[in-house]
Formats: structure tokens, sequence, C-alpha cells
């Protein structure tokens, strides 16, 4: 049953994606926006390609974790609206957590900052994908489990909203009126992936943007976005690509030898340093409040 949902959400999504993409790929090059590289979209059908590898590799085993955490739930719903209703709410809910955990544990985002590393921004962007990420991610919809929704079901509802997750990737969509205030929406996202020390581990959402109202972490679109890290990497090799932040975490444990030190640099936020020669984000932010509060 769950292959036949996947058949149709494919079936479906392909020709959309194409003709989304195809009409941003014209606009950029009538209007010279210049949105798009073949470098840049080479490299995120790449890395696309590597994840949707492993997560079919791993699907299996992720059903089987899910499907085990069944067995012992807490709740079992009979409504099919209330049902299918509480597991989009609470997926997107939990998405919210995985993905802040990514940005601030240094770990993860080793795995989550390929996203991340594109100075391009579209919607081809929204498939540079966290190569490594379905090797964890499952984890996070365990409770979902526990409260009386199926394994299946969880992938099936991630994979669905998913899309919506790639199409909010845009530069050509401007603000979105009242829908601002409770969706995740191009211009909340442009927010998400941009470098500028404000902007930095802001909206997390991917399909809701109230649990970012909620916890602290949402910001409105207002100065010029850039786009990219705050230190990027410049190449398009393969395999810097998917394991620069790795090399780099490996660099910065040889610079101490306190094991205190180096846990922080394996499990701390990104950007920590021992001796305050690199800052996280929100050292970055704080320096920035205290300017414009001098001015």
């Amino acid at each position: 049953m769950n292959e036949i949902r996947e058949y149709y959400l494919i079936l479906i999504t392909t020709p959309i994606y194409a003709i989304v993409i195809g009409g941003e790929i014209l606009f950029s090059y009538l209007q010279r926006k210049n949105y798009y590289s073949v470098k840049g979209t080479l490299a995120n059908i790449y890395l696309t390609t590597l994840n949707m590898s492993l997560d079919i590799l791993v699907r299996g085993l992720c059903l089987f974790v899910l499907n085990y955490f069944y067995q012992f739930k807490f709740i079992e719903l009979h409504n099919q609206y209330i049902y299918w209703g509480l597991l989009l709410i609470g997926q997107d809910f939990m998405f919210y957590w995985l993905h802040r955990i990514d940005h601030v544990c240094r770990m993860f985002w080793a795995v989550h900052i390929t996203h991340h590393s594109s100075e391009e921004y579209n919607l081809t962007v929204g498939f540079r994908s966290s190569v490594f990420q379905p090797l964890y991610r499952f984890i996070y919809f365990i409770p979902l489990a526990l409260l009386g929704f199926k394994g299946i079901d969880i992938m099936f509802i991630y994979s669905a909203t998913q899309i919506y997750g790639i199409l909010i990737h845009t530069q050509t969509v401007d603000k979105l009126g009242f829908l601002e205030y409770f969706l995740s929406t191009p211009s909340h996202h442009r927010v998400h992936h941009a470098s500028n020390a404000r902007y930095l581990d802001k909206n997390m959402g991917m399909l809701l943007i109230i649990w970012d109202k909620l916890f602290g972490t949402f910001e409105a679109e207002e100065e010029k976005v850039v786009f990219g890290l705050t230190e990027n990497i410049k190449t398009y090799n393969p395999l810097k690509m998917v394991f620069h932040e790795w090399v780099n975490i490996g660099i910065d444990l040889k610079k101490t030898s306190s094991l205190k030190e180096k846990l922080k640099y394996i499990f701390g936020p990104p950007g920590w340093s021992h001796d305050g020669s690199k800052k996280t984000s929100r050292q970055m932010q704080n320096e920035l409040t205290k300017k414009s509060s001098t001015t």
C-alpha cells in the first residue's frame, strides 16, 4: 500500500518539479537574475542522488524500528481525519527539532551543512540533501509511533511534506500575505539559508513556521539575504561537498589536548572554539545586538 502511495507521489510531483524548475530557469534567464549555474545544478542532482540511494538502503531498518515502537503505543486513533491531521502536525513538530539540533550540534551540522553550502538559491537547492541524515532521522519520529502512528504512515507523510519543503527554495516568490503568519513560506526559508549574522539558525520549520515563533527561532526577512555559509567552501568537488566539515572537525580536535574541549568541538555549537578564534551564531548575533544598541 505504501509503495502505491509513494508511486503516486512520484507520479504527481515529477511533472510539477519539471514545470516549476523549468519556469524558474526561464525567468532567471530572461530577467538576467543568474539564479542557476550548470555546476551548481549538477552538484544538487549529485547530492540528492546520494541521499535518495542511502534513504532507500536504510528504509527497511527505519520501518522496522518505528513498527517496533508502535507495538507500545499509548493511544489508538480511529478517526482517519484526526489521525492524518495530527500526524501531519506531529511530524512537522518533530522535524523542527531534528532540524534545530542539526544546526546547534556540530556533529549533526557536519551532515546538514551540505544543504546550506550553495551560494546560489533556487528550486534545485531543495534537492541539495544532507546525505547522511537518513541514518538517524527516523529516531526523531519514534515518539510518533508511541503515540499510535504507523511507521509506514510516518514515512509517507514525511515524503509528502518534503514536496512543500522543496518548493519553498525560491527567490521568485515574494511574501505571501497572511500565510506568513503560520506557514513556512519562501520568504521565511530564504532567511534560513542566509549567511547574514542576524539570520543564522532561524526559521527551522518545514511546513509550519509556528514552531519557530513558539521556541524563539523566528526571524522575518528584512535585510537583503546573502546565501551560503559564513565561510563558503568554493568548490564543487564531490567529496569535499559532503565531508569538508568532518575534515574541519578533525583539524580543530588537534588544536587542544583537553578532552572537554575536544568534546565541545564535536558536540558543541558550530563555530565554538577554545581560543575564541571562531564564533558561534549566537556570539555573532550578540555582537550585532550590542553594536546596534550603541549606534
